[in-house]
């Protein structure tokens, strides 16, 4: 993706040709990018909790005022919201180029990941190893998913009014099935309300202490109170911004369509997910079920359950869950290559899928991010959006039960009672040994602050041996 230029006024000066004022160099904001990429295993829960261990607890390169800020605002964006967070704090520190840099590397290890994965799936299908390998990988993340869930909700649920609006997401969500964005509008309605009233209780640090540590003031990160220059809105930036990712986005799909025509598989993947991108609010759970639909029924790129491997490779990658379209988009041109070798067709699928999926989220960040952090003292938007992420933690919870009942049984099934639903697993299909290697991976997790990566990697292990045992 090509570099552009920032603005602070009408034009902001090179990042090459002016330090910045926070004194971070680029290059460790690299160096730090790629850990974050590394250990985003987990889901946006897991991703974000490492974020902001690393950012905040740890560099304390920014405030836990300005890091809810812009999760705020990425909750409420189409797309992974993790990526888009990452893009955000990776723009506000070191402008454009660490925008792109930080949604970039974010992406990247899923990428690869998934790309091997998938090869792997198309020439062997299920071997053992790798099912064993997926096996102890679910294990492992349902406990770091958990650990995310505690932490995040610790640093949004400051006081109890919080948490009655988490537990009503997630009633809202689980039991009666209301739709991620109507759980979204009525929790950023009652924020707004509360924060033009007054209330402490909506004010993003205020209430009672959470979390592990102390809150970190945003006077004192390194990046300070004050919007960096190249922050403030500024309308010729935005419209540039807006054309060269625009650009970006749609002149590859007008060049397929040109070439191959409208029917051709890489001109319908190309529409398709370009689609997704731009209704995925609520991240990938939210849009799984008519991607499966589409894919399986209407285009023919998967066969029934392959969605569930692909959501597989996904849930046990760095990376954000949505990537599990990228396995979508392969097996689609592995099956239909036209006139290519299946293997290539299915890799030219695969970063097309990636593109059109991730270059919006740029430009979601860059058109938008200078004009949320303005209002970042605002008291009623900040009302709305501290509403919205005790919401959106309730959300997650409800994501990392679904997760667990289909790690841990082998069979869930579906009780609907007029409008009540509720997914209810088969006590007699009940997985022990994914049950026990979850319950390890807990202990080591919780008890002896094990981490993720040694985890992961202990239960893949495990995972492997086990079921190259009972094969």
């Amino acid at each position: 993706m090509p570099e552009m230029t920032d603005t602070a006024d009408e034009a902001a000066p090179d990042t090459a040709r002016q330090p910045y004022n926070h004194g971070i160099p680029f290059s460790e904001g690299v160096r730090v990018w790629l850990r974050v990429a590394a250990l985003s295993f987990g889901g946006p829960a897991g991703q974000i909790a490492v974020m902001h261990r690393i950012l905040v607890d740890e560099k304390r390169w920014i405030g836990e005022h300005r890091f809810l800020h812009a999760l705020n605002y990425c909750m409420l964006l189409p797309g992974p919201e993790a990526q888009q967070l990452a893009v955000y704090i990776g723009w506000l520190l070191h402008r454009t180029a660490g925008g792109l840099v930080a949604g970039t590397l974010f992406v990247l290890p899923g990428f690869l990941a998934i790309l091997g994965l998938s090869y792997i799936y198309a020439a062997f299908g299920n071997v053992t190893v790798v099912e064993g390998l997926f096996f102890g990988l679910k294990a492992a993340v349902l406990a770091v998913v958990v650990q995310a869930v505690f932490r995040i909700g610790g640093r949004a649920l400051k006081n109890r009014l919080m948490i009655g609006i988490a537990a009503a997401a997630f009633i809202a969500i689980f039991f009666f099935r209301v739709p991620f964005p109507l759980i979204i509008l009525a929790a950023g309605i009652i924020g707004y309300v509360g924060g033009r009233s007054g209330s402490p209780l909506f004010r993003v640090g205020g209430g009672h202490k959470a979390g592990t540590g102390p809150i970190l003031k945003d006077e004192d990160s390194v990046l300070g109170e004050e919007t960096p220059a190249h922050a403030r809105p500024n309308l010729a930036w935005s419209l540039r911004v807006s054309a060269v990712f625009l650009a970006l986005w749609f002149v590859p799909l007008a060049l397929i369509t040109a070439f191959l025509g409208v029917d051709d598989v890489f001109t319908q993947i190309g529409m398709f997910f370009s689609k997704m991108a731009v209704v995925t609010f609520g991240g990938a759970y939210a849009v799984l079920a008519y991607v499966a639909q589409e894919a399986v029924q209407h285009y023919g790129w998967l066969e029934p359950g392959e969605m569930l491997d692909g959501l597989g490779m996904a849930e046990t990658t760095p990376g954000p869950l949505i990537m599990v379209v990228q396995f979508v988009g392969f097996m689609g041109a592995y099956r239909d290559p036209g006139s290519l070798n299946p293997m290539t067709a299915a890799t030219l699928a695969a970063i097309l899928t990636t593109w059109v999926t991730f270059v919006p989220c740029f430009l979601w960040i860059f058109l938008g991010a200078p004009f949320i952090e303005r209002l970042r003292n605002n008291v009623a938007l900040t009302g709305a959006m501290s509403a919205i992420t005790a919401a959106v933690v309730g959300v997650i919870l409800n994501l990392a039960v679904w997760f667990g009942l289909h790690t841990l049984f082998a069979e869930v099934v579906a009780w609907n009672i007029g409008r009540f639903s509720l997914d209810v697993p088969v006590l007699s299909s009940l997985v022990l040994p994914s049950l026990g290697l979850t319950v390890a991976a807990g202990v080591a997790i919780f008890r002896f602050r094990a981490s993720v990566i040694a985890t992961l990697l202990a239960c893949a292990v495990a995972g492997m041996i086990w079921t190259l045992l009972m094969s």
